[in-house]
């Protein structure tokens, strides 16, 4: 049985993270952190990661940007996995979590779907054909009004892995309202919609001539995000110090 701390266990994921791990039998929450000192968990929860000395295998992080560096320094310190969620950290941030891969096992990836990270693999594929064959490609990201970047982390994420497949060769293009001229061969296109509750929509467009191909991902409930925690959980549990990505995940379970 994989002991997981719930960094963040109050806040909305935290709490679909606890409801989750109460229907897996793989995998149990034993302690959680959170400013708020909300007691109604059947596991013990602090109010800060250096009152925490509960024996755990790994940690689930969905929290804040501000308190991910107290929770570095708590990982490392007891040589916990730590399996990071939360979004917007610097790169002052990022360096410290490639610090931190230095000496225990560290989860990161830009979205937890297990599909959205299967379509990153399926991407590389398709634009290795589609992209010297002529086909322009473009990104149609839609989430909820609330959000406030744009675009999406993961949108970023499916333009570097059509980039990544081809070398490096191609820019992003996110406004082409301060131009007038002819779409660039070598450009990727990076669209934002917000408007009502949309969870999370992104269409990945390959338009060629006479013909259009569109791979699609729809979110209907923030808790596909929550089941891909748990999966990395449960991945990263006993693995030795190192940087891990939701691919890696996904190659295991292939």
């Amino acid at each position: 049985m994989v002991r997981a701390i719930i960094h963040g266990c109050n806040g909305y994921m935290g709490r679909v993270i606890s409801d989750l791990i109460k229907e897996d039998t793989e995998i149990e929450a034993v302690a959680g952190i959170d400013l708020s000192d909300n007691q109604d968990k059947e596991y013990p929860v602090y109010t800060s990661p250096k009152d925490c000395r509960v024996e755990a295998d790994v940690i689930i992080d969905f929290s804040s940007a501000k308190a991910v560096d107290g929770l570095l320094e708590f990982g490392v310190e007891r040589g916990i996995p730590m399996v990071l969620c939360t979004t917007g950290l610097s790169e002052e941030q990022l360096a410290a979590v490639k610090e931190a891969s230095t000496k225990v096992a560290v989860l990161k990836s830009a979205n937890m779907s297990l599909g959205v990270n299967l379509l990153l693999k399926l991407l590389k594929d398709a634009a290795k054909v589609l992209a010297p064959a002529g086909f322009d490609m473009e990104i149609v990201e839609k989430h909820h009004n609330r959000k406030l970047d744009a675009p999406s982390g993961t949108a970023i994420a499916l333009a570097d892995s059509l980039n990544e497949a081809l070398d490096g060769s191609y820019t992003y293009k996110y406004d082409r309202s301060t131009r007038r001229q002819k779409r660039d061969e070598k450009e990727i296109g990076i669209s934002a919609v917000r408007g009502g509750t949309i969870v999370g929509d992104h269409d990945v467009i390959f338009a060629g001539t006479d013909e259009v191909i569109t791979f699609s991902h729809r979110a209907y409930s923030r808790a596909i995000f929550g089941k891909g925690a748990v999966q990395a959980a449960k991945f990263l549990a006993g693995r030795q110090a190192g940087y891990y990505e939701m691919s890696d995940v996904i190659e295991a379970q292939g």
